[in-house]
């Protein structure tokens, strides 16, 4: 094929040259797309899903002044035509409508408009205008719906691929049409069955031998008639003679599996687009861990591309007209999505400057607090100097240091590393055993001196627990959590001093949440346990009521003990669990306490991968997702190992 250059425009020597190459096909009547759109909310839910979330992200302007510098520009034109491409027209709308149009038409317009002189950008619906003329390359210029023609100089065409032309794309509706033909049909007949009383249709059989009037044959017919006209919704009651039979024949609701039919067309419709499930809903497999690393694939993988087309499009169809271009390219605040919760951040930026890098004012600013006096100026704790730790949070003596003693079982017992300030697991298990004790016993002494205080007989119980329970709660939650935290870092520097003592890839910070979860779940369950003790008393009644109430919180305390071995040796388990997981081990051993269940013993050695559970089910002793049968009072424990270690 022969190309020339005519008035600096690329030009073929004519269509058909190549062969099997045609006229440029003619383009779907694009009013279709926008009725698929209007009519199908699969189409319309990935569609928005797309827009709304590129559009939130803002657009900067920057001028690359080196390969390892840039400037940021708000006062560059470019910056100005985005941030206000057009009088009462934000950077949202035009940003939302541009990647709709891409998703529903593959075709994207925008005229560009001189008002007063400044540069103005005017989207346009695709069904409003169209690429006129000219050969495959490009169009002679853009023809409009109300008749007039504009160069192709004018007019910001962004569109995707199309077979057999370089100057408009090809709609994904294309590829959707059949599917959501096929779920259009399946919802005019979910209609109609509605519309008939949800009635099946059938037939009606009889006897052979069974005499039937002409009369009779038209008065069952009319009695039918209106019965089924009805739907039967009416609450009329079908009547069948001399043996009649009736015999459904269609496919009912449950077999239709309508419900899973309007799931898979999102998820085909989803597919199309690249889109992972469970952000448009779908969430049969979804997973706290694999949301937020969906969350990171949403802004690499599946929204990447269209933020990528979209800038160099600005550069390409935009810019040229703008003066002082040279350098100059447009970028999504993409960094704004990518950097994760303000927790990690700040973490991060701590460990990063090796100290505290927001002062009290600025905090109290975030809170909406006002400025205090000396709130100006960086806080340096004392354990930080130049030259002294890395970070404020590293205060973990050197692990060489601190040898541990040797276990009193055969295996040998990991190096002490804990930071300063933190016990053995004995001691820590103690403390919060004691501590919930304690707790446990004030609040039972609170309930029996408020029901002795009450006058007459067996006082209403439930309410006197009832009007404490939000406080108990709150306090019980700080409490475990206090001790918690303590013992989760403890069962991490377990595994931290055996194979990675510098801690590398760990933060204690991470378990937080964690912990403060796992709190409030024992703490529920201790404050369940104390209520149902009291509910039994009410329940028994009797005279003898203060004594059994008496010894229902009694039994409370000694459950509270058990409580606290039982989380205990869960955060224990999870605080090591955590730590093998950043240190790169890749299998658990499961180690039996003292004075094991049974099946615990048995289990002693049961080596698994770290992501999966051991044969009871469990992920680590003591863990929540099991019954109180394998975890209450448990005392086992993990070691773990590397892939090459011997097990």
């Amino acid at each position: 094929m022969a190309f020339v250059v005519s008035s600096g425009r690329l030009s073929v020597t004519g269509a058909g040259v190549t062969p099997g190459f045609a006229a440029v096909p003619a383009m779907a009547a694009p009013w279709e797309y926008a009725t698929i759109w209007r009519t199908q909310p699969q189409v319309r839910t990935v569609v928005g899903f797309l827009a709304r979330n590129i559009a939130q992200l803002g657009i900067h302007v920057f001028r690359r002044v080196s390969d390892t510098d840039r400037e940021r520009l708000t006062e560059h034109p470019l910056a100005r035509l985005l941030a206000n491409p057009l009088p009462r027209l934000t950077t949202y709308r035009l940003v939302e409508r541009l990647v709709a149009d891409l998703a529903t038409y593959d075709n994207a317009y925008m005229i560009k408009l001189r008002l007063n002189g400044v540069l103005r950008l005017l989207p346009v619906p695709p069904t409003l205008i169209r690429p006129y003329g000219g050969n495959w390359i490009a169009p002679e210029h853009y023809e409009t719906a109300g008749g007039r023609d504009f160069p192709v100089e004018d007019v910001v065409h962004i569109h995707g691929y199309q077979p057999e032309t370089l100057t408009f794309g090809c709609s994904p509706m294309e590829a959707l049409r059949d599917l959501l033909l096929e779920e259009r049909e399946a919802a005019k007949q979910r209609a109609a069955m509605w519309k008939s009383g949800a009635r099946m249709t059938g037939v009606i059989t009889r006897p052979a031998d069974a005499e039937w009037s002409a009369e009779e044959r038209r008065r069952f017919r009319e009695m039918w008639r209106t019965f089924a006209q009805g739907g039967g919704a009416e609450g009329g009651t079908a009547i069948l003679e001399d043996g009649m039979e009736y015999h459904p024949v269609s496919i009912n609701p449950q077999q239709a599996q309508y419900v899973e039919a309007r799931k898979l067309t999102r998820e085909e419709v989803a597919a199309a687009f690249f889109i992972p499930p469970p952000l448009v809903g779908i969430l049969d497999h979804a997973t706290f861990s694999n949301i937020r690393e969906q969350h990171q694939h949403l802004y690499q993988d599946t929204l990447g591309p269209w933020l990528v087309m979209l800038e160099q499009e600005i550069g390409a169809q935009i810019l040229p007209d703008l003066p002082d271009n040279e350098g100059v390219y447009a970028e999504f605040n993409i960094q704004a999505k990518m950097r994760g919760s303000f927790e990690e951040q700040a973490a991060a930026a701590s460990t990063a400057t090796g100290r505290p890098w927001m002062t009290v004012n600025e905090q109290r600013a975030r809170m909406n607090l006002p400025s205090i006096e000396g709130g100006d100026s960086l806080i340096t704790p004392l354990n930080v100097t130049e030259g002294g730790l890395a970070s404020p949070r590293d205060t973990a003596p050197d692990p060489e240091d601190t040898a541990g003693k040797a276990r009193a079982r055969s295996r040998p017992r990991r190096k002490d590393a804990r930071p300063g300030g933190l016990g053995d697991i004995e001691a820590e298990r103690e403390a919060l055993e004691t501590a919930l004790v304690a707790y446990t016993e004030r609040q039972a002494g609170q309930l029996l001196a408020a029901a002795g205080a009450k006058d007459g007989g067996l006082p209403d119980l439930l309410e006197l627990w009832a009007q404490g329970r939000e406080d108990r709660l709150a306090q019980l939650s700080a409490l475990l959590a206090e001790h918690g935290y303590r013992l989760a870092q403890v069962g991490a520097w377990e595994v931290l001093a055996e194979h990675n003592p510098q801690a590398e890839g760990w933060s204690a910070e991470v378990m937080l949440a964690w912990v403060l979860a796992a709190a409030q779940a024992h703490a529920e369950l201790h404050e369940d346990a104390g209520r149902e003790a009291v509910a039994a008393v009410q329940a028994g009644g009797g005279e003898d009521w203060r004594g059994q109430l008496q010894g229902a919180m009694e039994r409370w305390g000694t459950a509270a003990a058990v409580r606290a071995v039982t989380a205990a040796t869960e955060l224990r388990s999870f605080g090591g669990h955590d730590a093998a997981k950043a240190s790169g081990l890749v299998r658990k051993v499961w180690r039996a306490g003292s004075k094991p269940r049974p099946e615990h013993a048995r289990m002693d050695g049961e080596t698994v991968a770290l992501g999966e559970t051991f044969s009871n089910g469990l992920r680590w002793p003591g863990d929540s997702r099991g019954n109180s049968k394998q975890t209450a009072n448990c005392n086992c424990e993990l070691t773990y190992t590397r892939a090459e270690e011997d097990e």
